[in-house]
């Protein structure tokens, strides 16, 4: 009976741990691709680096015994790769946005994406409907956000044409990507090796859609061939380390908590980039808007709260003993009822 008990409590820490080195990784990776874009302006060729590092990463890793994956198979392959499409070009547009607007824009449209993540959730995939007091705190992200970025001006046509296509795209790729992850059948690493390597093959088709080849290969002839720079190359290694990083945790972060808690997971994280953003950039709300950003994490706080039970008696506890694949099928069912669960947002 001892056994049975610890097993939540080991649940509880594995998945506060997943959840916080998503939350770490997604905080950082967003200030540091800011900063990689604005000294290595080529989004579509950055993305790329992130991908091969990641893809290389698993498999050397694992060709050294530090990790298992599952093989690269094609029948599998032709199974994921829709779920791939939708991860880059998700990945496409949130670069592109971040290259034409200011980190306010992104925010704004990164904090609607969990309403639609429930919306989504409910119709297609037949969940529960949020309670009102999970709604209601999806209301209080959507209002602070609305409200911090009332306070910026600078919106271009273009922008929110890749923030409209950004926001239809992290919303799918939400979704369908956690669908995948409960149906595929592969372990964390071999998702990470799947959609990395996949989407490593789709970037040239992108490179040559947007035009993007022709800028670099203008910069190789402007500069001699000498691409080398000290900060930039700082920058887009450690772009590509924490690309890396947030692919683990990303996908295992997956499978513990709902979409719509993941996504929510996601907003809260861009706090800690909106304070470098006001600390480094002279283009950022006024003090009302920072105000309002703390509206935004309130909201996070709430849907914590109104999505975290009390500990599972032993019945409860015996049901977490079985088979981690049994698990995965009800484990969205069961978010509301595990504690720690959403123990980071």
């Amino acid at each position: 009976m001892s056994a049975i008990r610890f097993e939540p409590t080991k649940q509880y820490y594995a998945t506060t741990s997943l959840v916080v080195g998503y939350a770490l990784c997604s905080s950082f990776l967003a200030v540091i691709n800011k900063f990689a874009i604005t000294k290595f302006n080529y989004p579509g060729l950055l993305t790329a680096l992130q991908y091969i590092t990641s893809a290389l990463g698993v498999w050397v890793l694992g060709k050294f015994g530090f990790l298992h994956h599952d093989p690269f198979k094609l029948d599998i392959a032709n199974k994921f790769l829709p779920a791939a499409v939708v991860f880059y070009l998700a990945i496409f547009t949130n670069t592109n946005l971040l290259r034409h607007a200011n980190v306010d824009t992104f925010i704004v449209f990164r904090s609607l994406t969990p309403l639609f993540v429930a919306l989504a959730d409910t119709i297609f995939r037949r969940q529960p409907c949020p309670s009102k007091l999970t709604f209601m705190s999806l209301l209080i992200i959507l209002g602070g956000a609305v409200g911090y970025v009332a306070t910026d001006s600078a919106f271009t046509l273009t922008a929110y044409s890749w923030a409209f296509a950004y926001l239809v795209t992290i919303t799918t790729e939400m979704v369908y990507i956690k669908h995948m992850v409960m149906n595929l059948g592969l372990n964390t690493w071999g998702f990470v090796l799947y959609n990395n390597l996949l989407s490593l093959m789709m970037a040239p088709i992108f490179w040559v859609l947007t035009g993007e080849y022709n800028e670099v290969f203008a910069a190789l002839v402007a500069n001699g061939g000498n691409w080398f720079e000290p900060v930039a190359f700082t920058a887009v290694s450690l772009s590509c380390l924490f690309g890396l990083l947030i692919s683990f945790f990303g996908f295992a972060a997956r499978k513990v908590v709902s979409a719509t808690a993941f996504t929510v997971t996601g907003v809260v994280n861009k706090f800690l980039t909106v304070m470098i953003n006001v600390l480094i950039w002279d283009k950022h709300a006024t003090a009302f808007g920072l105000v309002c950003l703390l509206f935004t994490l309130s909201g996070g706080v709430l849907y914590q709260q109104s999505v975290t039970g009390p500990p599972p008696h032993d019945s409860t506890a015996s049901k977490q003993t079985g088979d981690a694949s049994d698990n995965d099928d009800h484990e969205y069912n069961q978010d509301k009822k595990m504690p720690g669960k959403h123990a980071s947002v």
